[in-house]
């Protein structure tokens, strides 16, 4: 089992921001994780990552229960794309050793590194398409660039979960679908680890994404195949707006009724 949350809490001063979340990820089962605004979805992740732990409830992430692991090591076989990583990384810092501190779960790299990772590390990059671009200061990658090196820097380590979090947010259309192509590209490969997609947009879910899990006001509204989930009915009561759900190549896409 990669995720197995059972009833979890999490409670800060008088507010609760998660309750009794129920969620299972099996192994090579990707998900999408929706949620507006306040939902509690930046907290699940920190859980997931080990960063906080639930007021009540137990978690087990890729088989270990929480209090039974060392939570530094465990962030290592997690790898984590965030907009908050982003904010982390030094201007002038190269991709090459961007790429390279994610074999360490580090923010920048204080080690010195092998032939064989500086290798992988390269042969991650050219994979994404950032050979271009490998040389040139994080500082001046343009957002879709960026996002790609950090993608690149989730699988340094060989990560058994892949957690996506908003990565098409700051994008331009030709950027996004880039990379959501590089996303399922990465996804339909037979390394490929467990990933975790989340978005506040309906439209950027991949068929790949089979599984979707709904969190509303800090629960789980829905959680199962995407084809049961993603439905009109269920999507109305979800956004509590009347929406009609539109389907095309493969993907959907969400648009209000007036």
């Amino acid at each position: 089992m990669i995720i197995d949350a059972q009833k979890i809490s999490w409670v800060r001063a008088d507010h609760t921001v998660l309750q009794n979340i129920d969620w299972q990820v099996r192994e090579g089962e990707h998900w999408s994780l929706i949620g507006l605004n306040g939902s509690g979805k930046s907290t699940l992740l920190k859980m997931i990552n080990g960063y906080i732990w639930p007021t009540s409830g137990s978690l087990a992430v890729l088989g270990n229960p929480f209090g039974t692991v060392d939570l530094r090591e465990l962030r290592r076989k997690i790898g984590w794309v965030s907009a908050s990583l982003s904010e982390k990384i030094r201007v002038d810092e190269c991709p090459e050793s961007i790429v390279l501190s994610g074999k360490f779960a580090s923010i920048g790299l204080y080690v010195r590194t092998s032939s064989a990772e500086r290798e992988r590390a390269h042969d991650l990059l050219h994979k994404l398409g950032c050979t271009s671009f490998e040389n040139r200061p994080f500082g001046l990658l343009s957002q879709g660039e960026k996002q790609r090196v950090l993608i690149a820097r989730a699988l340094m380590a060989a990560p058994r979960l892949l957690i996506l979090d908003e990565p098409c947010n700051g994008l331009d259309l030709f950027a996004r679908e880039r990379l959501l192509s590089l996303v399922a590209e990465l996804a339909g490969s037979p390394e490929a680890p467990t990933i975790i997609f989340v978005t506040h947009h309906v439209d950027e879910i991949l068929p790949c994404f089979a599984h979707t899990l709904l969190l509303k006001a800090g629960t789980v509204y829905k959680a199962g195949a995407a084809r049961e989930v993603l439905t009109p009915e269920i999507m109305t009561d979800f956004y509590d707006r009347r929406v009609t759900v539109l389907q095309q190549n493969g993907r959907l896409s969400i648009a209000l009724t007036f």
